[in-house]
């Protein structure tokens, strides 16, 4: 059964809350990092959590009517690169482009990441972030496999390995100041 893009945002969903669900502990503040699919049939920023950035990472631009407001920031990968292949070079690079920019560019929450499906591109972003942040492996899988759609655990458990220590795969980054703006409650916030 193919996923329904007709009916708001596949995939949706806020990443805090289904981490804090998967390991019955509060380990990442709601309503910070949000994921999803295509905003295509997406009315409102209600549906998406009243994002205030929205990180694209389809190859096409959304339309500047489904930006809601939001900071935006595009990241396209080609679907030539496996994007589960976080050893390849330029599949490294995007990941750096993107916490870096979440790092140091981002400054209204929730961010809101989202590629077609929200599972393949965005999983795989949302895994970096995660283990940049600190996030017990096992968790990060399975927030993963929350997803609908073709996904197999042993696609993200290769990404991650190919990351291993986010402190190495991202050398250039502040993965300091990464922590404190998504982990800690004095982030600004926007408002919705």
């Amino acid at each position: 059964m193919g996923l329904d893009y007709t009916n708001g945002c596949v995939n949706f969903r806020d990443v805090g809350g289904c981490v804090n669900l998967i390991t019955d502990r509060q380990v990442l503040p709601e309503g910070r990092i949000l994921r999803g699919g295509t905003l295509n049939f997406v009315e409102e920023a209600s549906q998406i959590g009243n994002p205030g950035t929205i990180v694209n990472l389809r190859k096409g631009a959304d339309p500047a009517g489904k930006r809601f407001g939001a900071d935006y920031w595009h990241f396209p990968i080609s679907s030539n690169h496996e994007k589960y292949d976080t050893t390849n070079s330029f599949v490294r690079r995007w990941l750096n482009r993107i916490i870096s920019c979440l790092g140091q560019n981002v400054s209204r929450l929730p961010v809101f990441l989202h590629c077609t499906s929200g599972k393949d591109r965005t999983g795989v972003a949302i895994a970096a972030l995660l283990t940049a942040l600190g996030v017990d492996r096992e968790a990060i899988v399975l927030e993963y496999l929350w997803s609908e759609g073709e996904i197999q655990r042993a696609w993200i458990e290769q990404a991650l390995d190919g990351i291993g220590d986010p402190v190495r795969y991202f050398a250039l980054l502040d993965l300091a100041e990464l922590r404190d703006k998504f982990l800690h409650d004095s982030s600004p916030q926007s408002v919705p």
